[in-house]
């Protein structure tokens, strides 16, 4: 009894309340976006319905949260490295005996329920990098622990291209944030950064055009600062490199992409020039949204979801029901709330007393911050459509289980905090 108590105490309650909050907020708004007013006998509590099972899934969630309350706060430290294997185990396992849903093999059936291992591979992962860096003396900057942390990182991320789920693999490459924090040079942040602006600008400009502004600025670099060898051998390789990467863009863009994957570059950069075609789920989501105006058309009231315009709207377009029947001011809240849930956890994050629950807050919240930035990125054509849900709102067991796993591991480690200091 004492220890419940003790950790009662302990826990950060408001971020436990921002949690059952966006979570009985997206509950909801599942509902919204797969009641039809045309069966009147329709209830939220309808297992037949996307928001009937999801009760059941919130209501799993609970029981994980007491399991994960439960265990030694030790627990996770101790085995970070087992749990990772384990994802890793199977996720190789769904690449021979995975069931293929919407283009990618990335589920395991139990009989009527579905589990996607590549949700739960985040925390573990999580898990995994704050366990190589719980060390103070474990320096990002040295190749050998680059190339662990590399490894640790690329493994599920590469399992799960081959799975199909590109989207999901792209939020593994947030973890260098969590490397940034704890002293990766800024240089391969930048890097990134730049190659993934020079991709979209060679979508978007002529490559004749691209290069002959690259030869100008070159030749400006050289003529404007110290004209000594060293500084122009890597003005020059950075120009080739630069060069490099402007050639490839469109083979990898023909033959490395998907077709679904090319169209989705495609409604990014231009979605009216196929306004029924690959187009559509963009232009149809932007409709939605703006249609709600300032307060929306209120709850169970849109018709861009009765009529069903947006494909997968209460799972990866759960935002489009959000902006239609609750507006400007609806959306706003939900944004609102996710910012202070993210700032929350990145303040837990940083008060915690051991390197390894530190590391393990800031990959929370990169996790987090990407999810919610592309998902709703996604459905207003900031960014191209990849597919992964809007924590704790959108439709599903794996998502909710997995982001309530990664949340309250954190929650567990925040409230044992100075217990950590005296291992």
């Amino acid at each position: 009894m004492n220890r419940g108590e003790n950790i009662l105490s302990r826990l950060d309650w408001l971020t436990v309340l921002l949690f059952f909050l966006l979570v009985l907020m997206g509950w909801l708004n599942i509902y919204a976006a797969v009641y039809d007013n045309s069966q009147t006998n329709s209830s939220i509590f309808d297992f037949g319905l996307n928001s009937g099972r999801q009760i059941v899934w919130i209501g799993a969630s609970v029981l994980i949260i007491v399991f994960l309350m439960a265990l030694d706060f030790k627990f996770y430290d101790t085995f970070g490295y087992v749990a990772y294997g384990l994802v890793i185990a199977t996720l190789l396992f769904v690449l021979i005996f995975g069931r293929e849903v919407a283009g990618s093999k990335s589920w395991l059936y139990f009989g009527p329920v579905g589990l996607q291992p590549s949700e739960f591979a985040k925390f573990a992962t999580a898990l995994a990098v704050a366990r190589f860096l719980k060390e103070p003396a474990t320096k990002t900057g040295k190749f050998k622990n680059l190339a662990t942390l590399a490894v640790i990182i690329g493994l599920p991320l590469v399992l799960i291209i081959l799975q199909g789920d590109t989207g999901t693999a792209l939020v593994f490459t947030v973890f260098i944030l969590v490397l940034y924090r704890e002293g990766l040079s800024p240089f391969f942040l930048i890097i990134g950064l730049s190659a993934s602006a020079i991709f979209i600008l060679t979508l978007l400009v002529n490559q004749i055009v691209l290069g002959v502004g690259l030869a100008v600025v070159t030749i400006l670099l050289i003529a404007l600062g110290q004209k000594t060898p060293k500084r122009i051998s890597v003005i020059l390789i950075g120009a080739a490199m630069v060069f490099g990467v402007i050639k490839s863009v469109d083979y990898l863009f023909s033959n490395v992409l998907r077709p679904h994957q090319q169209n989705r570059i495609r409604a990014l950069i231009n979605p009216e020039a196929d306004p029924l075609g690959y187009g559509w789920n963009v232009t149809q989501s932007k409709i939605a949204i703006g249609s709600g105006g300032m307060w929306g058309k209120g709850f169970l009231e849109g018709t861009q979801t009765k009529f069903d315009f947006v494909p997968e709207q209460s799972t990866d377009f759960i935002f489009c029901t959000i902006g239609e029947e609750h507006g400007y001011i609806g959306s706003l809240l939900v944004v609102g709330l996710f910012l202070t849930l993210l700032l929350r956890v990145m303040y837990i994050a940083e008060r915690q007393k051991t390197r390894f629950a530190r590391v393990y807050g800031y990959a929370v919240t990169s996790i987090l911050f990407f999810h919610f930035a592309v998902n709703i990125g996604m459905t207003i054509g900031l960014f191209p459509v990849i597919g992964i849900p809007l924590p704790f709102f959108s439709y599903g067991g794996s998502s909710l289980w997995a982001f309530t796993i990664l949340l309250f591991i954190l929650l567990k480690l925040d409230a044992h905090r100075m217990d950590m200091l005296l291992r």
